[in-house]
């Protein structure tokens, strides 16, 4: 399943408590899983020196969940100024972070280099007279072009938005090189959900040729290659769980081909965020309506605004009816669905769960990553509360729930008229 069993029995047994002390809904994260999951991908990779882990704070953006990351030593990986602030809002300073941004203001820029600065990854050559001053470190991102991919939420890099195309790549570093830098990094993203290690390996060796080929073109050395995220968790029962052990291995061989050719092997880097705390976080809702029409539906009391992957992408997120076995219990399809006024607010369409009747409590699951981070307000809707479940069996509230007065902040200012 892709929720795991020592998830379940931690959580289900005091699930109705905390849903009778904290209410419904709420994001629900497990601490000991994610701690887990950080010692497994440090311990994949312990083989290569100076390994990094830079957690990507888009996928859960609570300061509470990047303290344990900091405490696993990784650095985060931020793409805005919110995120920034955040991370140096818990002591990360300088290398700890990498800004990978798109479409960056010159604002964006000197916010980068204020309070300790950053590792400044640029996404294209236009960037560069941006720069407020000349970095000692730089990084480019790289878009190789045509490439096979794996899924649709990046898609095929030739139509992305993202990175330094390949025959901008030499240039980009001659700019930097030849305005002072010295210090030099090389970062590529194409995957998303990616469960096929090898993918991951063919992004190192394509990183590790490029790098040899930058190098002896121009006489630089990369202190490290990040090979981004997109490491994929098995959101459906029937997924396979990446390999692991076998992407590691892999992936330390092409480090150490490249170092008996080259004398000096880069540091490897990657940014996950799914991987490490996808599939420790569900969203605990509550069955409020039973509509039968044309079809059968469940509406619940969290909706798209608190989980919108599945109305964006059609996303799977496996459901459990907490107390039901489907094993043993009366089946029924049904689409699950939220109150937006919008019909892409479903978490489950014609999907076979035990008979719900009215108060039962729905386990959304996986939704660790990019669940409360992507929420929104269409229609008035806040987003719920966030909770941690600690190793040592408490729960604590992380994030309070939106209020209306959240809403409705932003509607109290200063009045400003321009007259022309």
């Amino acid at each position: 399943m892709p929720m795991s069993d020592n998830f379940k029995k931690r959580l289900f047994p005091v699930l109705q408590d905390i849903v009778a002390h904290f209410g419904t809904p709420f994001h629900l994260y497990d601490e000991a899983g994610i701690v887990e999951t950080g010692h497994a991908l440090k311990e994949a990779f312990s083989a290569s020196p100076g390994f990094m882990e830079y957690y990507a704070v888009k996928a859960l953006p609570n300061p509470t969940i990047m303290t344990i990351m900091k405490n696993l030593e990784f650095g985060f990986d931020c793409s805005s100024v919110a995120e920034l602030c955040l991370c140096r809002s818990l002591g990360a300073t300088g290398e700890d972070i990498i800004f990978t941004s798109n479409n960056t203001t010159t604002e964006d820029f000197s916010a980068a280099f204020s309070d300790g600065g950053c590792i400044i990854n640029l996404d294209d050559v236009s960037l560069i007279p941006k720069l407020p001053r000349v970095p000692e470190l730089i990084c480019f991102r790289y878009n190789p072009g045509s490439r096979r991919t794996g899924n649709a939420i990046i898609g095929n890099p030739v139509e992305a938005k993202y990175g330094v195309s390949h025959n901008q790549i030499i240039d980009a570093y001659r700019r930097m090189k030849q305005m002072g830098t010295t210090r030099f990094g090389l970062h590529t993203m194409l995957a998303s959900n990616e469960r096929n290690h090898t993918y991951m390996v063919e992004t190192a060796h394509m990183l590790l040729d490029l790098a040899q080929w930058i190098s002896a073109e121009l006489d630089i050395r990369f202190e490290f290659i990040n090979i981004g995220g997109g490491l994929g968790i098995p959101y459906r029962p029937e997924d396979l769980p990446l390999d692991l052990a076998a992407m590691a291995k892999e992936i330390n061989d092409l480090f150490t081909m490249f170092k008996e050719k080259n004398s000096y092997t880069p540091k490897l880097c990657m940014e996950s965020g799914r991987y490490i705390t996808g599939p420790h976080g569900v969203l605990v809702t509550q069955a409020i309506n039973y509509k039968d029409i044309y079809r059968k539906y469940i509406g619940v009391d969290a909706c798209m605004s608190a989980l919108m992957r599945p109305g964006i992408y059609g996303a799977y997120h496996h459901i459990d009816v907490l107390g039901k076995d489907p094993e043993k219990s009366p089946l029924e399809k049904i689409d699950v669905v939220g109150s937006l006024c919008e019909n892409n607010d479903k978490f489950a369409v014609d999907r076979i769960l035990p008979k719900i009747d009215m108060g039962d409590i729905l386990v959304i699951q996986d939704t660790g990553a990019h669940g409360h981070a992507m929420g929104f307000n269409y229609n008035g809707k806040l987003r719920p509360q966030e909770l941690l479940l600690n190793k040592n069996g408490s729960v604590e509230r992380i994030r309070r729930a939106e209020t209306l007065e959240d809403y409705f902040a932003t509607l109290t200012f200063q009045k400003d008229t321009l007259i022309i």
